[in-house]
C-alpha cells in the first residue's frame, strides 16, 4: 500500500491561504448579517456582497504579493551572488521594518563578498606572477597523484610546455619518487631539461577539502660550486700562509748555510752557526708537520660510535683531569645519552681547558655544569677570563691567539658536537667577564 502524497504548498500560497483564512470569519458574520433576516433590497445585498468579497480578495493578494516579491528580490540577489556577480543592489531598502533590515544586510553582504573577491584575485595575480618568475621548479599534486600546477621554470626543467603536463600522473613525468620517503632531500638526477645536483623539498596543502602535496624542485649545482671555490680558496689561503711561514725562514737559513760552508778559510765558530741554523730548520720543520697532522686530524674525524653515556660520571672524570685550577662543578641531573663517550670526553677537556687558559691570565675560575631542557642535555662551561675579542673567528680553522695554538681545538668540538645531532656556542657572558660554551645534545 503506498502513501499518498500531498500537493507541496509553496510559502506564498501558505501566506495567501493564511491570510484568506484571517478574514474568512468576519465575511462570514457580513454574509450572516447581510443574507439574515431583515435584509436589505436584493440589489444592496449583491452590492455589499461583491464589495465585501472584493476587499477580501483583493487584501489577500496583495499580502501575497506583498510577502513574495521581496523574498523573489532576496532570491535573485543571492543568486548573483552565488554566480560572482556582486554589482546587483536590493532598492527600498529601509531601516524602518524588519524587512528593509535584512536587504540592508544583504547589500552589505555583497559589498563585503565584493571585496574579498577583488582582494583574493589580486593575491592570486600576485601569487602566479611569482611563480612564474621564480627561479625554482613549483609542481601541486593531488591526492591522485595527478599534476594539477606548475610553473615556468617547472616547464624548463620537464623540457614541455604545461599544458602537456597538466592532469598527467607523477610516474609519467618521472617525479612518483619525490612524492614518498623524506620530505627533504639532496639528489644527483638527470631532468629532460637539466642535470645536476637537485634539492627537493615536499610539504601538503588542502585545496576544495582534499588534500594536495606542493614539491619544489631547486638547482643547488652553481651554489654548491660557489661553496666550494670558496673552500678551496679558504683553505689554500690558510695552507699558503702557514707553509710561507716555515719555507721563509728555512730557505733564509739555508742559504746563510750554504754561503757558510762555502767559505773558505771558514770563520771559527761556524760549526755553532750551523748548528743553530740547522736547529731552526728542525724546528720550523717539525711545527710544519704538526700543523699538517692537526689538519689531517681534522679531515678525517670518524663518526661517532654511540653507546650509553653517564652524563655525571663523565663531566665528573673530565673535571678530575685538570690541575691547574680546579673547576666547580655544578652537579645536573642523572641522565644518560647515546653517545661516542670518547669524542665527547675529548671535546670537554677542550672546552675546560680553554676555560682554565682564560681563568689564568685574570686570576678567575671556571665552572662546569649542566641541566636538561625538554628532550635536550645542556653542557655549559663559564670561565671568568678577559672574554672573547673576535667572536667571528671562533671557529676559522687554524685561526688562534694562543702562542704555539694549531687553531683546530674549537672546530674539532664542533664537528663532534654536530655529529652527534647537537650544537655548540661560545659567547661572552653578559653579567659578568668571561666566556660561556654551551654543548647542546639530545637525549635518547
Amino acid at each position: 500500500m503506498g502513501w499518498f502524497k500531498a500537493p507541496r504548498v509553496v510559502h506564498e500560497q501558505r501566506m495567501s491561504l493564511l491570510a484568506i483564512v484571517a478574514g474568512l470569519p468576519a465575511v462570514v458574520v457580513s454574509m450572516v448579517i447581510i443574507w439574515g433576516p431583515g435584509h436589505p433590497t436584493p440589489k444592496v445585498q449583491w452590492t455589499l456582497t461583491l464589495l465585501i468579497l472584493g476587499f477580501w480578495w483583493g487584501f489577500s493578494a496583495s499580502i501575497y504579493e506583498r510577502v513574495a516579491s521581496p523574498l523573489r528580490t532576496l532570491a535573485n540577489l543571492l543568486e548573483a551572488m552565488r554566480e560572482g556577480d556582486y554589482s546587483i543592489r536590493a532598492r527600498s531598502a529601509d531601516h524602518e521594518d524588519a524587512l528593509g533590515d535584512v536587504m540592508q544586510q544583504v547589500n552589505a553582504m555583497g559589498v563585503t563578498l565584493r571585496a574579498q573577491r577583488l582582494g583574493a584575485l589580486e593575491a592570486t595575480t600576485l601569487l602566479r606572477k611569482v611563480m612564474e618568475e621564480i627561479d625554482v621548479a613549483v609542481f601541486a599534486f593531488d591526492g591522485a597523484h595527478r599534476l594539477r600546477l606548475v610553473n615556468r621554470a617547472a616547464e624548463r626543467l620537464m623540457g614541455q610546455p604545461s599544458e602537456r603536463m597538466l592532469a598527467s600522473d607523477a610516474d609519467s613525468l618521472h617525479l612518483a619518487e619525490f612524492l614518498e620517503g623524506e620530505a627533504n632531500r639532496t639528489v644527483q638526477r638527470s631532468f629532460p631539461g637539466a642535470m645536476g645536483r637537485w634539492g627537493i623539498s615536499r610539504s601538503s596543502f588542502r585545496e576544495g577539502g582534499l588534500p594536495h602535496q606542493l614539491l619544489v624542485i631547486s638547482d643547488l649545482t652553481r651554489p654548491l660550486r660557489e661553496e666550494e671555490l670558496q673552500a678551496w680558496q679558504r683553505l689554500v689561503r690558510v695552507l699558503g700562509h702557514e707553509l710561507n711561514n716555515s719555507l721563509t725562514p728555512i730557505k733564509s737559513i739555508a742559504g746563510s748555510l750554504s754561503s757558510i760552508v762555502a767559505r773558505d778559510p771558514k770563520p771559527e765558530d761556524w760549526e755553532d752557526d750551523m748548528r743553530r741554523g740547522l736547529a731552526v730548520i728542525a724546528s720550523r720543520s717539525e711545527a710544519l708537520s704538526r700543523f699538517m697532522g692537526a689538519y689531517a686530524r681534522l679531515a678525517k674525524l670518524p663518526r661517532p660510535a654511540c653507546r650509553p653515556v653517564h652524563v655525571t660520571r663523565l663531566v665528573e672524570q673530565v673535571v678530575g683531569l685538570e690541575t691547574r685550577i680546579r673547576p666547580v662543578l655544578r652537579l645536573g641531573p642523572e641522565l644518560v645519552i647515546q653517545a661516542d663517550g670518547d669524542q665527547l670526553e675529548q671535546l670537554l677537556i677542550n672546552l675546560i681547558r680553554n676555560g682554565v687558559d682564560a681563568a689564568l691570565e685574570t686570576g678567575g675560575g671556571v665552572e662546569v655544569g649542566w641541566t636538561r631542557s625538554g628532550g635536550q642535555l645542556e653542557i655549559t662551561v663559564r670561565d671568568e677570563g678577559p672574554g672573547i675579542s673576535n667572536p667571528s673567528n671562533l671557529f676559522v680553522p687554524f685561526f688562534t691567539t694562543k702562542p704555539g695554538g694549531s687553531g683546530i681545538g674549537l672546530v674539532l668540538c664542533r664537528q663532534i658536537a654536530e655529529a652527534h645531532g647537537g650544537s655548540l656556542t661560545l659567547a661572552n657572558r653578559g653579567e659578568s667577564a668571561g666566556v660561556e660554551a654551551r654543548l647542546v645534545l639530545p637525549i635518547g
